[in-house]
């Protein structure tokens, strides 16, 4: 199963299902009409509360709202009920989850991106933050902050954590996944560097564009073989796989569990493979007109152009 959040007509955002390639479902609009199909009277406050417009509410609605989309969809598959669909040629997607409660990044994850930086691997994940102001709908553009000569790239695998989790063994990890995305964690390298902490080069407005959708776990079985592309104006610049991680996706959980709690709808950015534009020599940055395109295998594509804000 694929979720988006994806707009029609105008309207604000809303979830739904991506079903093949051009047929987009939408959630609260289709049981809406189911139940109202069997007699239900509040069949539209019914169908908001278990299909908000929200990613991260609908995740907080827990076995309720899997079991309404799971009943729906099954009537869908056997003839019973036709949901309401748009193509997808005629809605526009936005990034998939907008406001998790956490959005929580793990750096220097794989070792050929950590010899190229010039860093040591790290005995424990690096994490820092960012937060949804800098979450940016796929094909919008990324704004290369003002003074920031040295824009990057960073593709990555994004984890949405689907149910409450806190000290989760590493074995039992990944049952607390809900699905995982396309992250490009654009990094301002002037201002991450400013001093030893990240941040400012990592939390500004639209760096981080997400998308084009959850693949959920039965999408992806196994996060740890998936192949991650970047290409700038065309060119190849990263080529990795989740397989070199240095820290597999069980760690990262059970480390981050052993210090918070993470709740539905959290976000986890995973670390980006080598491939980044500030280590090359000569370096390669971003600037207004390039366009930065990432793949993560059963991800699908995510694509943003770069202007000056």
């Amino acid at each position: 199963m694929k979720i988006v959040r994806f707009s029609h007509n105008g309207q604000l955002p809303r979830l739904g299902i991506l079903e093949g390639k051009d047929r987009v479902v939408d959630l609260e609009a289709s049981y809406a009409a189911l139940l109202a199909s069997r007699g239900v009277v509040r069949a539209r406050a019914i169908a908001a509360a278990l299909f908000p417009q929200s990613t991260r509410g609908f995740l907080e609605g827990g076995q309720a709202s899997q079991d309404a989309l799971a009943s729906m969809m099954e009537a869908v598959k056997g003839g019973r009920f036709q949901a309401v669909a748009h193509s997808l040629s005629s809605v526009r997607l936005h990034a998939p989850i907008n406001d998790p409660g956490k959005f929580i990044c793990i750096g220097l994850n794989y070792k050929d991106h950590a010899e190229e930086s010039g860093n040591p691997v790290p005995k424990e994940p690096p994490v820092f933050p960012k937060w949804n102001n800098a979450i940016l709908d796929p094909g919008e553009p990324i704004l290369r902050p003002r003074g920031e000569k040295t824009l990057d790239w960073e593709v990555e695998l994004g984890v949405v954590i689907g149910k409450t989790a806190r000290f989760v063994p590493k074995d039992k990890a990944l049952d607390y996944i809900f699905g995982y995305t396309i992250i490009n964690d654009a990094s301002a390298r002037d201002f991450q560097f400013h001093t030893s902490q990240w941040g400012p080069g990592k939390f500004g407005d639209t760096l981080a564009p997400v998308g084009p959708y959850i693949a959920d776990r039965a999408e992806i079985p196994n996060p740890h073989v998936l192949e991650l592309k970047t290409w700038v104006n065309g060119t190849l610049m990263q080529n990795g796989n989740t397989k070199n991680f240095i820290f597999d996706l069980g760690y990262i959980i059970q480390y981050l569990t052993n210090i918070m709690t993470l709740s539905p709808g959290d976000l986890i950015a995973t670390g980006t493979p080598a491939g980044v534009g500030f280590t090359r020599k000569p370096q390669i940055t971003l600037g207004p007109g390039d366009v930065c395109k990432l793949e993560i295998t059963g991800l699908g594509t995510l694509e943003n152009p770069v202007k000056d804000a």
